[in-house]
Formats: C-alpha cells, sequence, structure tokens
C-alpha cells in the first residue's frame, strides 16, 4: 500500500502487517474535525485490509503528538455543535481501543488532553524520554471528555490519576513510565522506532489469541473476581475449539513456527 494522506493524517502499510498512521497537523496536532477524519479514513482502511494485525500511531510535527482537543474550534461553536465535536471525536478514539485492534501509540513530546486521551486508547504506549503527557483540561473548566476520566484511572489507579487531572500537571516519560501510563520508554527521539519494532514483534503470535487477551483483562475492571475468571474460560475454550491453538499446540510438539493464519 502506498502512502495514503488525509487533510491532517498519512497512513502507509509496514510490510505487510503493520497499518502505520502519522498526525501531521501543524503546529501541534491539534485534535479537530480534520484529524478526526483522517484517522477515520486510516482505520477505515485498516478495517478493509485483512492483513492488518497492528496500527502504530505516531505524529511528524516536532515536539507534539497531539496538544489535545481544537480549542479554536471549540470556542467557535454552540452547545449542540460542541455535543457532535466530542462525539465524533469519542467515536473515533472507541474505533482505535476495541479488542480486536491491536494499536500502538508513539509519543515523542507532549500528548495532552485529546492527544493523551488518543494515546490512551491504543493498545499500548511507548514514549520517548523527552515526551510529557497531561490532561490539563480543568484549566479551560472541562474536564477530560473523551474517556480520560476513565482510561488513566484503569492505567495508573485512582489516587494517581486524581493527581494528574487536579493538578493538571504534565508528567514526564520517566514518571509515566514507572506508573504504567506507558508500557515502554524509548529514548529521546526514538519512540516511533521502537512502536514499528514492537508492532512486529507482537506480529508473531497469534492475532485472536492476543485479541482474547485484551478482551479477558478489559473485562477484569467491570466484574467480580469470580465472574472475570468464567470469562476467562469462556475465552481459553473457544481458542481451543475454534481459534488456532491446534495449529500452535502442533507446532510446538512438531519443534517448528506456528503457521497462524
Amino acid at each position: 500500500m502506498a502512502e495514503t494522506s488525509g487533510s491532517a493524517v498519512v497512513w502507509r502499510k509496514e510490510g505487510d502487517a503493520v497499518l502505520h498512521i502519522t498526525l501531521n497537523r501543524s503546529p501541534a496536532n491539534a485534535l479537530g474535525p480534520a484529524i478526526i477524519e483522517g484517522i477515520n479514513g486510516a482505520l477505515d482502511e485498516a478495517d478493509a485490509d485483512e492483513a492488518v494485525q497492528v496500527v502504530v500511531v505516531s505524529s511528524a510535527v516536532q515536539g507534539f503528538f497531539a496538544a489535545g482537543a481544537d480549542i479554536k474550534h471549540m470556542s467557535s461553536v454552540d452547545a449542540e455543535s460542541f455535543t457532535a465535536y466530542g462525539d465524533a471525536l469519542r467515536e473515533a478514539l472507541d474505533r482505535l481501543a476495541v479488542p480486536e485492534r491491536i494499536s500502538i501509540a508513539a509519543v515523542d513530546g507532549v500528548a495532552l488532553g485529546g492527544g493523551l486521551e488518543l494515546a490512551m486508547a491504543c493498545t499500548m504506549r511507548v514514549g520517548g524520554a523527552a515526551a510529557r503527557f497531561g490532561l490539563p483540561e480543568v484549566k479551560l473548566g472541562l474536564i477530560p471528555g473523551a474517556g480520560g476520566t476513565q482510561r488513566l484511572p484503569r492505567l495508573v489507579g485512582r489516587g494517581r490519576a486524581l493527581d494528574i487531572m487536579l493538578t493538571a500537571r504534565q508528567v514526564p516519560a520517566d514518571e509515566a513510565h514507572a506508573i504504567g501510563l506507558i508500557d515502554r520508554l524509548a529514548a529521546a527521539g526514538e519512540a516511533e522506532r521502537d512502536a514499528l519494532a514492537l508492532a512486529e514483534q507482537l506480529r508473531g503470535p497469534s492475532l485472536p489469541a492476543q485479541q482474547a487477551v485484551v478482551r479477558t483483562v478489559d473485562a477484569s475492571f467491570d466484574v467480580p473476581l469470580r465472574e472475570g475468571m468464567a470469562y476467562e474460560v469462556s475465552q481459553i475454550q473457544g481458542l481451543f475449539e475454534h481459534g488456532e491453538a491446534k495449529e500452535g499446540i502442533t507446532a510446538f510438539l512438531e519443534k517448528r513456527p506456528p503457521e497462524f493464519a
């Protein structure tokens, strides 16, 4: 697949199974309608290509992953249009967050407000050593409205999430890694490279099994332990009966790499 351009987003295949989405709206990748449209266009292409197993989201704008929602756009709309804008942003991020999509955010520079919410919607996050993260919406008299109040506590816990949101402070990359806000810490400027390397690593195991891992882990936040254990049983049984377990087990016994679909 050649590189494809949206109004503020470009995307291309990296190899045969990784779709690389790059935000490219200077000066700070504000998540206005243009980027939302571009993300949806890229994900439409990923959905249409059965070979795509992993999506990587990065930025071409120096110093920024994404600075947040488009405040200029927000200042010019009425309440009804504000609702429509929020719904459109949430729907795009929710498309990244579905368990069936393995996605990685590569964050160099700052990820603030909606930018951090975009990163948190991804399955995993790789942050460069100079990256900074924050949800500063209280400075505008608002709260995070694209999943921030829900996803951040699930990643770092209630107390740390409140500290970050109530103070509106920016979290440096080393702290973000230590508290679980990002999963891997890269050298400054190398988050994209490391995220693409991780995407290649994620191609090896069974995709249905990876999707089941994400579904089962996500379910653990919403149900009592006993129900979560029961759901885990249903997932592993389904993989054994209908997934790629037969090929994985056979390949292990035959001492060869598995040939997953």
